[in-house]
């Protein structure tokens, strides 16, 4: 097998651009699936460490108010394991030199030591002493974003009673790894932030000694954990409990695990789309040079030499190919892989990260691309392993050549003889046409699939926050209070109009489906917060009955005119038989929606509101904000523009950034592709132009043949390529349908602009290529006939 070797490796330094142009599309597929699969891996490693060593708790729940006595009931209740009663506020904080509205959680923990449930990660400074009324820690999300640290100081309102606080160390906790305000889809580390305060202290602000509002616990690994959540509300019922939940329900566990699950399928979606191109490329290739080496294999089965040889021969090329994008597809995909683990970190704060690339990984990721490239070039291989020698060693018979379907049309006249020489060349082989249009328009595709992403995030903020979200500044109490507050708001200066809006946090059922989430009341004919219908269009609140959102309705699995069960989860904890009026579109988070009359009637209340939105005089607002921070009764202010803001940094760091890197690798792929294809022409016409160079046609008549095909096949590629790349979209976007963002196929004129773009550069620097080597065709050869 010496010669064969020899043979294989001198076949590959031929066509090394070529084997070179194919690895790099096998390593882009490689490069996504390991740097998705190996971030995946590392963050599931790191919160799972995270959680375990400092006991992130399995069940969470508030309530108004219960004697610390109660927690020897709770521990009683069968599964329990471990219990910790707390006291938790919100309050609205000042920070020196900032001068939009902050608040921030406020959460009790022992004096003398460590919780016994989330524990807390001190990266700076030190944990709170014994008798220190005025020190708090804080989250590092919120330090970070002020430059706070140990020795710095801020103002809080808690109570109704401001307090200077001193900060003295700076936390992590399993609870707050995302950190997120309630009612809030986005984070915004400057105006919300999370402290740790001791129990005592906490407590004698909020008359809370010997008592608490807050409580999490672990369960056994046998407990069932419905049951534990049941009885556990049974108990605090009375207290006034807001409804216990599992970790799922969790914010901070629920959107990692969200985030997972994105990763999770990017992980499968792109590395299949660029291997199947890779495979796809790799049959056309070894298709075209086998039909090139016909000759050569005669004469090796005529030396004796088996079918099995020379198909192991062919496959050990591929393999060969296949093993330098493996290599070095595994190499970048662990440099992006840490870069984007790194992006995370900043975003989701653990302690540390535990960077690892499984072996299994590894080996997936080399199997999957192999058993691609085999399977991509299966047809091939075999057709040269049973090739006669008899029939091998005749030349193809001479292709025919006939007038074109443009000449017939009566065009002959208009065209040059290089075009018809084109037209005619492209005719007498439609399977390698056809092929060759579809290996370009899988280029042009899979620029389409990496900038989707960028088009249907700048389309879910026009239609968050243009057409559902008008309101300049959302204000919410700490509990529901009389309308009288709205009209407190509207007087305050620079306050233009306002409408208020109840929100009561709610468990909707469904046969055997449940969903936690919360029910919106608004007043019919409001125009600062909208609804909008399946074509985004303004839809008004029914006279009764419950709007869900179209997500919400496929959990559920409710139509319109069904009765819904809606138990309220505040307040005497009504339970309800709401008939569904319809769906609403919402591309963020997913609610039910009722008149504020009807939703009021459900909660046996009166004229209660939770809130209020606000059209307000942008030069006004820092004295709004002012006027705000001395309301007791506010809880909280979120503005339009920091909330725009913090849409976009969350899906920049959500999506775009993952999208950018597969862009990056989507256009290495693209140049491979339409690279390939010139370099394949060049290798079956050379004799052919070498000859019409000795006949008397000039360099440049000779590249516009060839590079005239290109071009023509490339133009006819794109439109393909777009209908192909909506497919794909269609596929990526079916499959990254969350709770949490609904991610619509919404494709910008400037993503086709910009696919056919890449694609068309590529041809052009794959043509500049191609003109130098038909500048060095050796015409001598051209005399030295096969027979």
């Amino acid at each position: 097998m010496r010669a064969l070797n020899r043979k294989l490796f001198r076949d590959l330094w031929g066509m090394r651009a070529q084997a070179l142009a194919i690895a790099l599309v096998m390593a882009s597929g490689v490069a996504t699936y390991i740097m998705s699969a190996s971030t995946l891996d590392s963050l599931r490693l790191t919160r799972s460490t995270f959680y375990r060593e400092y006991r992130f708790a399995d069940v969470f729940a508030s309530l108004k108010r219960a004697p610390r006595s109660l927690e020897a009931r709770i521990r009683e209740i069968p599964g329990v394991q471990r219990v910790e009663t707390r006291v938790a506020a919100d309050v609205r904080l000042q920070v020196e030199g900032f001068a939009d509205p902050v608040t921030g959680r406020l959460v009790s923990v022992p004096e003398g030591g460590q919780p016994v449930l989330n524990a807390l990660y001190i990266r700076r400074g030190r944990y709170i002493e014994p008798g220190k009324e005025d020190e708090v820690l804080v989250n590092e999300a919120f330090a970070d974003a002020h430059g706070l640290g140990p020795g710095d100081s801020l103002e809080a309102v808690i109570n109704g009673r401001r307090k200077k606080l001193h900060i003295v160390g700076v936390a992590l906790s399993p609870e707050f790894i995302y950190q997120l305000s309630p009612g809030s889809v986005f984070p915004d580390f400057k105006r919300y932030g999370v402290m740790w305060m001791g129990r005592k202290s906490l407590a004698a602000a909020y008359d809370m000694e010997g008592a608490f509002n807050d409580v999490v616990l672990t369960i056994s690994a046998r407990a069932r954990l419905y049951d534990v959540i049941d009885r556990l509300d049974s108990v605090l019922n009375r207290y006034g409990g807001l409804g216990a939940y599992g970790r799922e329900y969790q914010t901070s566990h629920r959107y990692l695990s969200e985030e997972f699950r994105q990763l999770t399928q990017m992980a499968a979606v792109f590395p299949a789309i660029f291997l199947g191109v890779a495979a796809f490329l790799l049959n056309i290739v070894l298709s075209r040079l086998i039909s090139t080496q016909r000759e050569q294999i005669a004469v090796l089965k005529a030396f004796g030499y088996k079918n099995l040889d020379v198909g192991l021969h062919y496959g050990a090329m591929v393999m060969l190919m296949a093993a330098l994008g493996v290599t070095g597809g595994i190499a970048a995909g662990v440099w992006l892989g840490k870069g984007l683990s790194g992006i995370y970190m900043d975003y989701y704060r653990f302690p540390y990260l535990r960077y690892e690339l499984r072996l299994p990984v590894a080996a997936a990721a080399a199997l999957i691309s192999s058993a691609a490239a085999l399977l991509g070039t299966a047809f091939a291989v075999r057709r040269a392993a049973v090739l006669p020698p008899a029939q091998a060693m005749r030349p193809e018979p001479p292709e025919r050549y006939r007038e074109s379907i443009v000449e017939r049309m009566g065009l002959r006249r208009l065209i040059s003889q290089p075009a018809k020489m084109i037209a005619r060349h492209l005719e007498r082989r439609p399977a390698k046409t056809v092929l060759s249009i579809i290996g370009i328009a899988f280029a042009c595709a899979i620029m389409m699939v990496g900038s989707l992403f960028r088009d249907a995030v700048s389309f879910m903020a026009q239609v968050h926050f243009d057409r559902i979200q008008r309101q300049d500044l959302t204000v919410s109490f700490v509990e529901p209070t009389s309308r009288k507050a709205l009209y407190e708001l509207q007087a305050l200066r620079g306050v233009e109009y306002g409408e208020p809006f109840r929100s009561v946090p709610a468990r909707l059922r469904f046969e055997h489906r449940s969903y936690r989430t919360s029910v919106q009341g608004f007043e019919p004919g409001g125009t600062l917060h909208r609804l909008l219908d399946r074509s985004l269009e303004p839809f008004e609140l029914p006279p009764r009955g419950i709007l869900l959102t179209e997500h919400l309705g496929k959990i559920l699995g409710v139509s319109p005119g069904e009765d819904l069960t809606v138990e309220a989860l505040e307040g005497s904890r009504p339970v309800r038989e709401v008939p569904v009026a319809g769906f609403v579109r919402e591309y963020v988070g997913v609610s039910g929606y009722m008149r504020l009359s009807e939703l009021n009637l459900l909660m046996r209340e009166g004229d209660a509101i939770s809130g209020a939105y606000l059209a307000a005089d942008s030069r006004y607002q820092p004295e709004i904000y002012a006027e705000l921070h001395g309301m007791p009764r506010v809880a909280g202010t979120v503005v339009r523009e920091s909330a725009i803001e913090n849409f976009y940094t969350t899906m920049d760091r959500q999506v775009l950034i993952f999208a950018f890197f597969n862009t990056l690798l989507a256009s290495t792929i693209a140049f491979g592709v339409v690279y390939n294809s010139a370099r394949i022409a060049l290798s079956e016409r050379s004799r052919e132009l070498a000859s019409l160079r000795v006949l008397g046609f000039t360099r440049g008549e000779i590249s516009y043949i060839l590079l005239g095909e290109l071009g023509l096949l490339t133009l006819v590629a794109i439109p393909l390529g777009f209908v192909i790349g909506q497919g794909l979209c269609a596929i990526m976007i079916a499959r990254m349908q969350t709770d949490l963002f609904r991610v619509p196929l919404v494709l910008e004129p400037r993503t086709y602009a910009f696919s056919a773009a890449v694609v068309l550069v590529s041809a052009a620097v794959s043509g500049l290529i191609v003109r130098r080597k038909l500048d060095r065709l050796d015409l001598v050869a051209v005399l030295k006939t096969r027979e």
